[in-house]
């Protein structure tokens, strides 16, 4: 059995996750270890930035780890880290295979192809639609979409939508793969509900980036017209301060809970206990947290993009997404409708497993990695 050198970078910042973390660094924590477990070596290249105190780990379960300081800036953070990484694999000799998180850093693409790498993309959603980039950053990723079609020796898409978009534009086959959803049953302690002042399925729950296409100004403005006494935690925040994020916490509802970042068994344990999870999300990929909080048979409340529809079916309730009115009355019809989102939900824990497995996934990128 060939036995991989592999090198990884892009969108995930660190592994564990820290302050910052999204999906891509969901995915990196998943994956990357069970790779490690099948025999390959692994070398992760994580992110210090500016004023970074956080501990720095030589490997984690088996993944190796490198860290290169990059900028605070949005985009450029990706940008300058990647650049190092890149180098790094090319004179140093560190992989004979890199996994690129993100088309945005396929311009890496052809000098690590030049320089006789195989180079995989995980291609994620449609990200020169995201709002929170201004035009440069969008006009970047539309040229980065003709090196990814063209550069790496092969493209993984994590939904089956951005994938055919590829596939029609540039008149080549791409591959699919997505998330898993299982994870380890959270330990029974709720500590971290009586230390953030809530109680168990007395909270609509939040976690992710505090960034536009997160829908997250729909979400606080539904909530805040809605007559409950159940509460709004927001977990998370923005990797780059901005005054995005300065408006949603600027919210004076004193139902609305902002923990800041949170990470491991407590994120799994405020989703175990929530009344019902909220993606409000405008855009998205193959969304990891929907997955994960399905696996864990949480009510789900998403926007209808097709996306999130992939993944969740008949198993969750949705509204039209970016309709701030439509957002607040689903609310309402989940509080009413405890029993209907409770019988979805156990059949989402179902199907979601049998459809996302991160052993089988693992396997797949394996397969890709070794062409």
């Amino acid at each position: 059995m060939e036995k991989l050198r592999i090198a990884a970078f892009g969108g995930f910042r660190c592994i564990p996750p820290k302050a910052g973390a999204a999906g891509s660094d969901k995915i990196a924590f998943e994956l990357y270890p069970r790779i490690v477990g099948k025999g390959h070596t692994l070398l992760a290249y994580c992110r210090i930035y500016p004023n970074d105190t956080d501990v720095q780990h030589t490997q984690y379960e088996g993944v190796q780890i490198k860290y290169f300081k990059t900028v605070q800036k949005a985009g450029f953070d990706t940008l300058v880290h990647s650049a190092k990484a890149t180098f790094d694999v090319i004179f140093h000799n560190t992989a004979d295979v890199v996994h690129l998180h993100s088309g945005a850093n396929s311009i890496w693409a052809l000098l690590l192809r030049v320089a006789g790498k195989r180079v995989v993309i995980s291609q994620f959603a449609m990200d020169w639609k995201r709002d929170k980039w201004p035009w440069y950053g969008k006009l970047f990723y539309m040229v980065s979409n003709y090196l990814t079609a063209y550069c790496p020796t092969a493209v993984a898409f994590d939904n089956v939508f951005t994938k055919e978009y590829f596939e029609k534009k540039f008149n080549r086959k791409y591959n699919f793969i997505p998330y898993g959803s299982e994870v380890k049953t959270p330990p029974a302690n709720i500590d971290i509900l009586n230390k953030l002042g809530i109680k168990t399925g007395e909270y609509f729950l939040f976690v992710g980036r505090f960034i536009p296409d997160k829908g997250l100004h729909l979400l606080v403005a539904a909530f805040e017209a809605l007559k409950t006494d159940k509460k709004l935690v927001l977990i998370g925040g923005s990797p780059n301060p901005n005054e995005y994020e300065a408006t949603i916490k600027n919210s004076k509802d004193k139902r609305i809970v902002f923990p800041g970042y949170v990470y491991g068994d407590d994120t799994n344990i405020l989703m175990k206990n929530a009344y019902a999870y909220v993606q409000p999300s405008l855009i998205e990929g193959l969304s990891p947290v929907i997955l994960t909080v399905m696996g864990l048979g949480v009510p789900l409340l998403c926007s209808d993009i097709i996306e999130n529809k992939f993944i969740c079916g008949d198993n969750a309730t949705t509204f039209i997404s970016g309709d701030k009115a439509a957002l607040e009355n689903q609310l309402q019809y989940v509080i009413n409708n405890i029993a209907e989102i409770k019988e979805k939900a156990a059949a989402g824990a179902i199907d979601i497993k049998e459809r996302f497995n991160w052993d089988t996934i693992t396997d797949q990128y394996i397969s890709l990695l070794k062409k």
